[in-house]
């Protein structure tokens, strides 16, 4: 019976060490981090996998009907390329970057510093950790102009979904439905002496109702959406890299004031030593 009692006391300090020791590990992970990272992520993926595949379907609306001459929208085609190779390289960066500040945000967790009581900031790591903040800043500025640059298409999808709306309104029944017509040379996107150009009446609402023109207008907004929601990620980023950022400064500080303070106290029992060896001599 004794044996068995020992037993289980044993077994019970295991399963409370092990406990013990998992409530650690969870208390080192950077939440915040952690939920930035994903957002990051998320709205990457939405932006680059979307959008990758939002402008293959814009240049097959363009080339079967706004521009039926290759040498119209060839200079759009290679623009339209570059920038789909121009996202893998965002993706691919943003996924390498996203991992390094999660890493960042591990190294700099306080509840790690209690892990590794020997744990001392440098100047080095201050420094690498200021370069984040500058770094996350200028990525932040960046991508506002990439959601704003997103914005564009769903603008000119929505102009052409809502023609086509109009086309199919009571209202559009008082005039001639083969004068209402979406020019998309107004916008820039293709020469104004390329033909058509433009699609009237029953060609505008053949456009709408086709698989490419419905999946890319919504894969644009899922983009823009991608692209907002890095935007809100890099702001997260942002406020943490400031956070840890001013943690490590302030314990830079703390480790300076506890070496001098530690010097301080065994110069005094240095003196206090001596005194009372001069003491015992003199008696």
């Amino acid at each position: 019976m004794e044996t068995t009692s020992e037993e289980t006391q044993e077994q019970s300090q295991d399963r409370q060490g092990c406990f013990e020791c998992c409530i650690k590990c969870l208390g080192g992970v950077p939440y915040a981090s952690l939920v930035a990272t994903i957002l990051c992520f998320s709205g990457v993926a939405l932006f680059c996998g979307c959008g990758h595949v939002a402008l293959t379907g814009t240049v097959t609306i363009l080339e079967n009907h706004f521009s039926k001459i290759t040498s119209d929208h060839a200079m759009l085609t290679d623009v339209i390329q570059l920038m789909q190779y121009v996202i893998y390289g965002i993706a691919s960066f943003f996924f390498l970057y996203g991992i390094i500040l999660l890493a960042e945000g591990f190294y700099t967790t306080s509840a790690v510093k209690e892990l590794h009581s020997e744990f001392k900031t440098t100047i080095c790591g201050r420094c690498i950790s200021g370069m984040f903040v500058f770094l996350t800043y200028i990525l932040g500025v960046a991508w506002l102009g990439v959601f704003g640059f997103s914005a564009v298409p769903v603008f000119l999808f929505y102009n052409m979904w809502s023609t086509c709306a109009a086309m199919k309104s009571p209202m559009a029944n008082l005039t001639s439905v083969d004068s209402i017509c979406v020019d998309v040379r107004q916008y820039g996107i293709i020469p104004w002496n390329a033909t058509p150009g433009k699609a009237c009446g029953s060609t505008l609402s053949d456009i709408c109702n086709t698989s490419e023109f419905y999946l890319s207008y919504h894969l644009y907004i899922v983009a823009c959406a991608g692209a907002g929601a890095t935007v809100i990620a890099l702001i997260h980023f942002l406020m943490i890299l400031s956070a840890n950022w001013a943690y490590l400064k302030d314990a830079s500080h703390m480790h300076a004031y506890q070496d001098i303070k530690m010097k301080e106290e065994r110069e005094l029992h240095d003196i206090q030593s001596r005194s009372k060896e001069c003491l015992n001599s003199y008696s």
